[in-house]
């Protein structure tokens, strides 16, 4: 139904992401795009003035420099969609500065780079941050970092799935922070929350699933 255009969504029930992400991504009868297949969390932290969203911390385990690529514009189109004119993404590593010794710094400058060259568009990127210096401006004036993106990032591209993952559900369980979660780059959005998830939390991965599908059909918030 959704090949066809009979469905603007989908969601996840109670099973494994692999089970659904395999029959999303399947070439011959699944859902593929131009764009890779990524997840976004959707954030809303009592103490962060700001939505936040980070992604990928639930489908990409070690996206190389190509699938970051894929993986930030679809966390900047889906902040168009929620009304984000121009959202600020934080490309996190450990630290600050580009280093040969670690792989994501190196990344980071990249996706900077290509941001500079359209190759990605829509947003401000700066990296590599630390997560200190991407939301607490307090943090990235200390050490020096003065740039639009320092300490008031809207997205947090992370470096692999592992600390994506970790840094989403240690906002929700030890920040009260509600948590959404939403995939994106298949041909409709795919509303995917963990099976611990609550109400609320499949509530609020709906809405933004809605508002995405509008969004595409020309409804602007």
């Amino acid at each position: 139904m959704a090949r066809a255009g009979k469905v603007g969504a989908l969601m996840k029930g109670a099973l494994h992401t692999d089970e659904l992400m395999g029959a999303v991504v399947d070439r011959d009868h699944g859902l593929r795009t131009a764009r890779r297949v990524s997840h976004v969390f959707a954030i809303d932290a009592p103490r962060y003035p700001r939505p936040l969203f980070i992604t990928d911390a639930a489908i990409n385990i070690n996206p190389n420099l190509d699938d970051k690529r894929d993986i930030v514009q679809n966390a900047i189109d889906l902040a168009h969609a929620l009304g984000l004119a121009t959202p600020k993404v934080a490309v996190l590593s450990a630290v600050e500065t580009v280093s040969s010794k670690i792989p994501s710094t190196l990344d980071a400058a990249a996706l900077c780079k290509m941001a500079d060259r359209g190759q990605i568009t829509g947003a401000l990127l700066d990296g590599p941050l630390a997560f200190d210096n991407a939301v607490s401006i307090d943090a990235a004036t200390t050490k020096g970092i003065i740039t639009p993106v320092a300490g008031q990032a809207d997205i947090l591209l992370v470096p692999d799935l592992e600390a994506g993952n970790m840094l989403a559900k240690q906002l929700e369980y030890l920040a009260e922070a509600e948590v959404a979660g939403i995939v994106l780059g298949a041909r409709v959005p795919i509303i995917l929350t963990s099976r611990a998830g609550t109400t609320a939390a499949r509530l609020a991965s709906c809405a933004i699933a809605l508002l995405l599908a509008r969004y595409r059909a020309g409804i602007r918030p």
